[in-house]
């Protein structure tokens, strides 16, 4: 995949809308596929995609949200959902087998639970893409002069 320098703007402007936003919508959830969804857009005519609209266009948010990333980020899982105080806690890793406090888990906590997934989700992207980076520009090494061998043979 390609690095594109706008793209970590969107998603934060994706988790803005998120944090928001009181409930799912048929909006937030179209603008979440068209900035965050990298996967979606190369298989659209598929099953999965087909079930994923299907999905949100039913209403049915939080099977939506489940279903965005599993389509979207097969390597992560959901590691923890709580509902604590009225909000929801999501956790998404890509290392479960390992004590969550040594995990670098991408969380949310929204009063909307598919909010809270889809707000977790958009962490994700915005770590993978954190991780990926710029590409890295490199400068070859060039030698200076003759080489020499310097063996001490005392």
């Amino acid at each position: 995949m390609f690095y594109d320098p706008k793209r970590e703007e969107r998603l934060e402007g994706l988790l803005e809308q998120l944090r928001l936003a009181p409930a799912p919508t048929s909006d937030l959830f179209s603008n979440i596929v068209a900035d965050a969804c990298t996967r979606l857009s190369r298989i659209e005519q598929s099953a999965k995609a087909a079930r994923l609209r299907w999905l949100s266009e039913a209403g049915t948010w939080t099977d939506a949200a489940l279903g965005l990333v599993q389509l979207e980020l097969p390597e992560w899982t959901v590691r923890r959902l709580i509902r604590d105080d009225g909000a929801w806690l999501c956790s998404l890793s890509r290392h479960c087998e390992i004590p969550i406090e040594f995990d670098d888990a991408a969380e949310a906590v929204h009063e909307s639970l598919p909010l809270a997934i889809l707000t977790a989700f958009v962490e994700a992207q915005c770590r993978q893409l954190a991780t990926s980076g710029p590409p890295r520009r490199t400068v070859p090494t060039v030698a200076q002069g003759p080489l020499v061998r310097c063996d001490d043979f005392a």
